[in-house]
């Protein structure tokens, strides 16, 4: 994060998750954690993004509307406070569909198909040529979502940078239209520590492929993971000179053991030798199990009362309605579209 944006507190930040399961240490890392520090300093609004979410998963649209409150249920339990953070739920806000309905006029499809971030994903899904419109155009919903609340922060990975500046070709675009500015550019904000390898040390930690700690697992989850994190390969014996470099575990370390001096020891030791990988992972398994713990208990505490979540959702969605029905009927009067 730049100087200038840490000393600017009128920025405006929209950061949000697709409800398909729970939350896990990725996302704690990625997001999580600094949503947390971001709502004490910027205004920031958080979407759970269910409608986006069918783009991918409309034979099973079961799997997002059951993940809507658990998602919320670990946004809580982290710390996440919904006096200082503005929760919602997107599909409840009519106008982002609308404002993605206008901006799809200012996309071209060969545009949409150019885009690193949505070329890598359909590869990713096996799409080849059979790809969900809705899919295609995710960055126009994208942009919809971000314009809508005139967001100048958007927190994201670096694989989604190509969505900002997505977004921000379609704000100069329309405001060149509008012979106005009437949307607002955003900045992306890409946190210190990016994607989390999964335990089995693919590139990322994810829901699909099975290789995350979810943050509401138990002890014993917890202790089954970390017993199958990747490590080296090619340390075979206590006595072997180690590797760190796509080390999971020490990755893991390096994330979220606050003791650095004792923990650069155990590096030390590690390559050059006579540390087994299973003394790292007694290290790890302590260090997640007193992460998550807290974070377990908070959440089970808030799942007691589900009805309260739901209106906690409700008030949220109702506050950031308003909001995207104001930059909606600006847009709407810019073009021309505003009739009585």
């Amino acid at each position: 994060m730049s100087a200038s944006i840490t000393e600017n507190k009128n920025h405006l930040i929209l950061t949000g998750d697709r409800p398909t399961g729970p939350l896990h240490l990725g996302h704690f890392v990625g997001s999580l954690r600094n949503r947390v520090k971001y709502q004490h300093q910027y205004e920031q609004y958080i979407m759970l993004a269910d409608a986006q979410a069918l783009t991918d998963n409309m034979d099973n649209p079961a799997k997002v509307h059951d993940n809507v409150i658990e998602v919320a249920l670990d946004y809580l339990a982290v710390g996440i406070d919904p006096a200082k953070s503005t929760i919602f739920i997107q599909s409840q806000i009519p106008e982002l569909t609308e404002l993605s309905f206008y901006y799809l006029n200012l996309v071209t499809v060969a545009r949409l198909e150019r885009n690193p971030t949505i070329k890598q994903e359909i590869v990713l899904r096996n799409f080849e040529r059979d790809i969900p419109a809705g899919f295609l155009t995710y960055p126009v919903s994208q942009a919809a979502d971000i314009t809508a609340f005139k967001a100048s922060l958007v927190p994201v990975g670096d694989d989604q940078i190509p969505m900002i500046e997505q977004t921000n070709e379609i704000v100069r675009r329309f405001n060149r239209l509008a012979n106005k500015d009437i949307l607002v550019e955003c900045q992306a904000l890409v946190p210190e520590i990016g994607r989390l390898p999964g335990i089995d040390g693919k590139a990322k930690m994810s829901k699909s492929l099975g290789n995350a700690i979810n943050l509401g697992s138990s002890p014993a989850e917890i202790k089954a993971a970390v017993k199958n994190v990747y490590t080296d390969p090619l340390h075979l014996k206590v006595s072997d000179p180690g590797h760190l470099e796509g080390n999971v575990a020490f990755i893991y370390l390096d994330a979220f053991d606050e003791d650095k001096v004792a923990l650069q020891e155990m590096k030390d030791h590690y390559v050059r030798g006579g540390l087994g990988d299973s003394v790292v992972k007694v290290r790890l398994e302590k260090v997640l199990q007193e992460l998550l713990q807290p974070i377990r208990e908070r959440r089970e505490e808030f799942a007691k009362d589900r009805g309260q979540i739901l209106q906690m959702l409700k008030e949220g969605t109702q506050k950031a309605r308003a909001i995207a029905a104001q930059t909606t009927d600006e847009v709407k009067a810019a073009i021309g579209l505003k009739y009585f």
